[in-house]
């Protein structure tokens, strides 16, 4: 029955009062649980892989459940898993053959586990092939006889190397080589469909939500770590399941700190705040940066260096585009890191009248997407269809300030997207949208 359709009007049809108020949370309610991918685009990845490794059989472990139900914090799938299955409980295994072998091997259900995590899917359940998108599925205990029958006529055997995997590989085949798959899942990941696109925009925008929330809020006094959680609830508000990473937010000396993640300082009048916050929504990452004043304006030296920051992300943005690099140093030409280095080197000076860009101290991009690094190599030139982060900073240790500016960008045949255009960057935009709040 159609949810937001007239069957639930019908029943609500006695409840004036409420009739509207519940229609409209189940309709998004009914929205937010329609953020998936399809599973014929898993199988198209999966038999995208099976082409690119048809020389053997690959093997990829999902994440084993929780040893302790009392874990401080939830867990999720191991990636690379989650990106050719979409299932998302604990204990599966993924087998893959040419040419066109592809099985989903679940565990048993376990009544005394499930009596607390509750009640998983098996392979022995009637619907098993229709809830994960499998033809095959088999339970966890045949795993190991399956395997052996594919190896007779499938020699090599890949996985996706890591302690879980290879481990657990070499353990059962120790006379056989395992190879590594890595390579051909990274190079599925780094390109998104339209559908991941469309996914990884809505946790931008819910990431967006989450700064606006923190700069109305951000005064001199508050703790970083208030800041942080009215972003962390803004995130849990909008339906998303998990910041995609330990939020950083660092004032005055702290935002020197790239990955700071204490949030333990009080904030005093005149200090800059980094936020480095993102959301994951639906699997997928979003990581975006912005620097305010503490007290609701930039003093005169705040907004020089910031400015020298915001000029040089606008460079980088303008020069993405297919075939550049990331880069790592500033002598990789044709870089973004490059351009970076170039710009900030040829706008400002430190108190000792030397170039900033000896400041700059990390990598201006990287790739998002499940991973909030999704896999990506600075020495590979951008395509078009990869979503990336441009995030250049300056960090002063003399004047204990630390500035840096990120969005998420589409590369696209033409250019680049700015994802998280929405999220004001000017500084006068920002000092407006806090004065407002006032």
């Amino acid at each position: 029955m159609p949810v937001c359709g007239g069957g639930l009007a019908a029943i609500l049809v006695r409840m004036p009062r409420l009739r509207l108020a519940l229609l409209a949370m189940v309709c998004v309610l009914a929205s937010a649980a329609q953020q998936t991918i399809p599973m014929e685009e898993y199988r198209a990845r999966r038999a995208e892989l099976r082409q690119a490794v048809s020389d053997g059989v690959v093997v990829l472990f999902g994440q084993k459940a929780r040893e302790n139900d009392h874990s401080r914090s939830g867990s999720s799938q191991e990636p690379n898993f989650y990106y050719l299955t979409g299932w998302e409980e604990p204990g599966a295994i993924l087998v893959i053959a040419a040419p066109a072998t592809e099985i989903l091997f679940l565990p048993a259900h376990d009544p005394k586990v499930e009596r607390y995590t509750g009640r998983k899917t098996s392979a022995e359940d009637e619907d098993a092939r229709a809830v994960t998108g499998f033809e095959q599925v088999l339970p966890a205990g045949k795993f190991e006889t399956q395997l052996s029958k594919l190896l007779e006529s499938s020699p090599k055997v890949y996985t996706r190397n890591g302690r879980t995997n290879a481990a657990r590989l070499k353990e059962l085949l120790p006379l056989r080589e395992v190879l590594d798959a890595g390579g051909a899942v990274a190079g599925l990941r780094m390109k998104k469909s339209a559908r991941e696109i469309e996914l990884i925009q809505r946790a931008v925008e819910v990431t967006i939500q989450a700064h606006q929330a923190a700069w109305k809020r951000i005064a001199p006094g508050l703790f970083e770590y208030q800041i942080a959680a009215t972003m962390t609830a803004a995130i849990l508000e909008a339906g998303c399941q998990r910041s995609a990473y330990s939020p950083i937010v660092g004032a005055g000396p702290n935002a020197l700190v790239l990955h700071y993640e204490k949030n333990s300082r009080r904030m005093d009048k005149g200090e800059l705040l980094l936020m480095d916050v993102g959301g994951e929504c639906s699997a997928y990452a979003a990581d975006i940066t912005r620097t305010a004043p503490v007290s609701g304006k930039f003093t005169a030296r705040q907004r020089e260096l910031y400015n020298v920051v915001l000029g040089a992300q606008k460079a980088l943005i303008a020069a993405v585009k297919p075939g550049i690099l990331p880069g790592k140093d500033k002598t990789t030409p044709n870089s973004l890191y490059k351009l970076a280095c170039d710009y900030i080197d040829s706008h400002g000076r430190d108190r000792q009248g030397n170039s900033l860009g000896q400041y700059l101290t990390h990598g201006v991009s990287h790739h998002v997407g499940l991973d909030v690094h999704d896999p990506g190599a600075p020495e590979r030139p951008l395509e078009a269809g990869m979503v990336i982060t441009v995030e250049p900073g300056i960090y002063i240790p003399e004047e204990g300030l630390g500035i840096r500016i990120e969005d998420m960008v589409l590369v696209t045949e033409s250019g680049a997207r700015v994802l998280s255009a929405a999220l004001p960057r000017e500084a006068e935009q920002i000092e407006k949208a806090m004065a407002r709040q006032e």
